[in-house]
C-alpha cells in the first residue's frame, strides 16, 4: 500500500483526487503504477486503476493479468471495477471504502457478482484511516 499512497500524494500536484495504485505481478513485483490524472490529462478515464492496469497489461505484453494484484489506496468504482473484471486480475487490495461510489462490495459489488465470467477477490481496509485521511484532507480544502 505504500507505493499507492506515494502515487496518490503526487496526484495531489495537478489537483487531482489522491488516489494511487500498482499492479502487482504473481511474485509481487510491481508491474504497473498508475494515479488519478483526469485534471491533468483532461480524461476521464484517467482513473488510478485504469492507468495502473494499462501499463501492467502493456508490462507483460497480454491483457489477461491472471494471478496479479492491484492494489490501490480508494475503492475502485464501477468504471474501475468493470476494468478490473475484464483484465482478469485475481485480487483487489484496497485502503479506504468508498460509500458514495464504491464497487467493490460497498455500494455495488461489482467485482464479486456471481452473473459475470470472472470474480475477484477483494481484501478491504488496509491502511484504511491513512488512505482516507488523504482524501479527507484534499475535498476538505475544497469544501
Amino acid at each position: 500500500m505504500g507505493q499507492s499512497l506515494d502515487l496518490a500524494r503526487d496526484a495531489l500536484g495537478s489537483g487531482d483526487v489522491p488516489v494511487g495504485a500498482v499492479v502487482l505481478d504473481p511474485g509481487g513485483a510491481v508491474i504497473g503504477r498508475g494515479r488519478n490524472r483526469r485534471e491533468a490529462d483532461g480524461d476521464p478515464t484517467a482513473h488510478a486503476e485504469v492507468l495502473a492496469v494499462r501499463e501492467a497489461a502493456a508490462a507483460l505484453g497480454t491483457w489477461r493479468l491472471e494471478g496479479c494484484t492491484l492494489v490501490v489506496t480508494l475503492e475502485p468504482c464501477t468504471m474501475c471495477a468493470g476494468a478490473i473484471v475484464l483484465a482478469r486480475l485475481a485480487r483487489v487490495v484496497l485502503g479506504a471504502w468508498d460509500p458514495k461510489a464504491g464497487a467493490a462490495g460497498s455500494v455495488r459489488d461489482v467485482l464479486r457478482d456471481s452473473r459475470l465470467n470472472h470474480r475477484v477477490e477483494v481484501v478491504g481496509g488496509v491502511r484504511e484511516e491513512e488512505c482516507a485521511a488523504l482524501l479527507r484532507d484534499f475535498f476538505g480544502e475544497r469544501r
